[in-house]
């Protein structure tokens, strides 16, 4: 499923999206997302990049939302949760695909491009300015998050309450299915990507009216110099995380859940978890490789499990 994808799946209880109108607003509200937020040149994000260091810019309300919700967890983060780190994930990624760190000297002037301070929004005029010239934005650990929160709106506009949305590594959920008590997400359980343990067994999380989303290395990540380095970057000090590590944080929405996945990973299990403790029906589950074995720290987590069953599932897969 490409990167920018979501997949619905409703109840066939009383339901159906096979009907026109609903598939055409489905399919109307994609194409206005991968317009508004995708990263492509053409996009109303891309645009509003290129007029960095400008005056301030009008965007659509789905952009303007999604910044807005950056901003509000960028301060709560202190900064460990910054969309303004485009500069330093682009670096990133061209050291991904080389096999090769990237040039401290650019490396340190990409740095100075970021900081959410330097990104300011008005809501009276739903405006977006961003203060210096060549700064980037990266929604890539929010917008699919935002994206799910939409589709179930928006069939719940159409009378289907009870719906899974899947998107990457975050799922969202509406009403149970009819007769279950929630709908069953499938968490792989307790060791950080790429470590076997014959021991290992599947949780099942029991969700309704809510979002988890799992955040780690298992699917982007490069070796350089014997060090492994994840995809996901410390707005700070413009390096990306090493190790081995699962962040899985279940929340009310799938915006919270998908940029408080990023936040934790960033800031690690101590600071992590008081940050899920102040985000009201949040709980996460960190695992981590460490010299001593495998750790695991949570927060209200565990009343959240379902004993695994011989029913089918749905396994949360983790963003790539």
């Amino acid at each position: 499923m490409p990167s920018n994808a979501v997949r619905v799946l409703p109840t066939s209880h009383g339901h159906s999206v096979q009907n026109r109108p609903l598939r055409s607003r489905r399919r109307g509200r994609s194409c206005r997302f991968r317009r508004s937020l995708s990263a492509k040149p053409a996009s109303e994000l891309m645009q509003l990049c290129a007029r960095a260091g400008g005056p301030p810019v009008a965007v659509s309300e789905d952009l303007f939302r999604v910044l807005a919700a950056a901003q509000d967890l960028a301060e709560r983060s202190d900064g460990a949760f910054d969309v303004t780190v485009g500069p330093v994930v682009r670096l990133w990624r061209r050291a991904r695909r080389r096999h090769e760190g990237p040039d401290p000297e650019r490396l340190s002037k990409a740095l100075e491009l970021v900081g959410y301070q330097k990104l300011r929004l008005d809501p009276a005029a739903r405006t977006v300015q961003l203060l210096k010239p060549g700064m980037l934005l990266d929604l890539g650990g929010i917008a699919k998050g935002y994206a799910a929160d939409e589709a179930l709106a928006t069939l719940k506009r159409y009378g289907i309450e009870s719906a899974l949305v899947a998107g990457g590594g975050d799922i969202a959920v509406g009403s149970a299915p009819p007769g279950k008590a929630g709908w069953r997400i499938a968490i792989a359980s307790p060791e950080p990507p790429g470590i076997a343990n014959p021991k290992s067994k599947i949780q099942n999380l029991l969700l309704r009216d809510a979002a988890v989303s799992t955040s780690g290395d298992a699917e982007q990540h490069v070796e350089i110099g014997g060090v492994r380095y994840s995809h996901i970057v410390n707005p700070k000090t413009g390096v990306a995380l090493t190790g081995r590590s699962s962040v899985t944080v279940v929340a009310r929405n799938c915006t919270t859940s998908d940029g408080l996945a990023t936040a934790v990973s960033v800031i690690g299990p101590e600071r992590g978890l008081e940050l899920i403790k102040d985000t009201p029906g949040a709980g996460a589950l960190f695992v981590k490789e460490t010299p001593e074995g495998i750790r695991s720290w949570e927060w209200d987590f565990s009343r959240l499990l379902q004993r695994p069953s011989s029913l089918s599932f749905l396994r949360s897969r983790r963003r790539s």
